[in-house]
């Protein structure tokens, strides 16, 4: 992995009754920690992202009720393990056992110092994308859909959880930090019918260019292009008044069902749509470098990512 670089790779997830929902994300050069941005700076660019690993994970309650963590301690390159089939960050670790990717949790909260421990088990229905994809104009980030369709089983001993629903798994990777390249960007996943996966990817680069992706995906592995439908506008993020849009077919405005995480560059939603014909439930973000990149944000950023070793 290049110096200045990094790989993540991303899962969520919803229940089938819709009252839970899960994010993981596994970093190798996590591209938000102010602690790889310091390090960059005092390195002229070519800090180690091996040095700065975390696993995230976020679970939330959109449907009501207990059990809404979030984790993401952020360790050196000590606490790392990589091979063909597991990748393990301190006590946690993603590895594929069979056709199944396991995941297993062992982490502290904050702001509250409380457990997030258990399992998942991911069942691709089909694999994605052959081949990762490029997501710039210079060739520098390539994002790989590996698993847009998929089960989940979830048995979380804390907080408590057990429930199966839909998932979904990808990855990021990239030469450079995403601030370098990018302005901002729009993403969306959502499942349709039980049967079939969409997904867009909407990057506005540093120069103005504007690059889009839009796929298809169903259970048999089949990938096609879809045809982009109109950007919508939605309604801003109630705190830091992120701006954020979706698409969604022509005549069929979007609205934000549920605000998961509101930040101030990010936010995470769950979003009602129409997509192809079908009406969904989209998991949506988005992401404003601009914002990132000021110090007053840099210097908030600690007391959501705290740093061990």
């Amino acid at each position: 992995m290049a110096p200045g670089g990094y790989a993540w790779w991303y899962l969520d997830a919803l229940s089938d009754d819709g009252r839970h929902g899960l994010v993981v994300i596994a970093f190798v050069g996590s591209v938000f920690s102010p602690y790889y941005a310091w390090a960059r700076r005092r390195q002229g660019g070519l800090a180690d992202p091996q040095q700065h690993v975390a696993i995230n994970v976020a679970l939330y309650t959109p449907g009501g009720g207990p059990g809404a963590r979030w984790a993401m301690t952020e360790r050196g390159a000590g606490a790392l393990q990589r091979n063909a089939h597991t990748l393990a960050i301190g006590p946690s670790a993603l590895r594929w056992e069979g056709d199944a990717l396991t995941v297993t949790l062992d982490e502290w909260c904050v702001p509250l110092p409380r457990r997030l421990r258990g399992t998942l088990r991911l069942h691709p229905q089909a694999l994605g994308a052959p081949a990762p994809l490029q997501l710039d104009s210079a060739g520098q980030h390539h994002w790989w859909p590996i698993a847009p369709c998929a089960r989940i089983d979830v048995d979380l001993a804390d907080p408590g959880w057990r429930w199966r629903g839909h998932a979904y798994l990808d990855s990021n990777r990239g030469s450079v930090p995403l601030e370098h390249s990018f302005a901002s960007w729009q993403w969306a996943r959502a499942s349709l019918d039980g049967q079939r996966s969409a997904v867009a990817y909407d990057a506005l680069e540093r120069d103005g260019t504007a690059r889009h992706i839009g796929l298809q995906f169903d259970a048999q592995g089949r990938c096609q292009p879809v045809a982009a439908p109109p950007m919508q506008a939605l309604a801003r993020t109630a705190v830091f008044r992120v701006p954020r849009s979706q698409r969604s077919d022509a005549g069929q405005p979007p609205r934000v069902h549920t605000t998961l995480e509101d930040t101030p560059f990010y936010n995470r939603s769950l979003v009602t749509t129409q997509w192809l014909g079908q009406p969904a439930l989209a998991m949506h973000e988005s992401l404003d470098l601009g914002r990132f990149s000021q110090p007053i944000v840099q210097a908030m950023l600690p007391f959501r990512m705290p740093r061990r070793g």
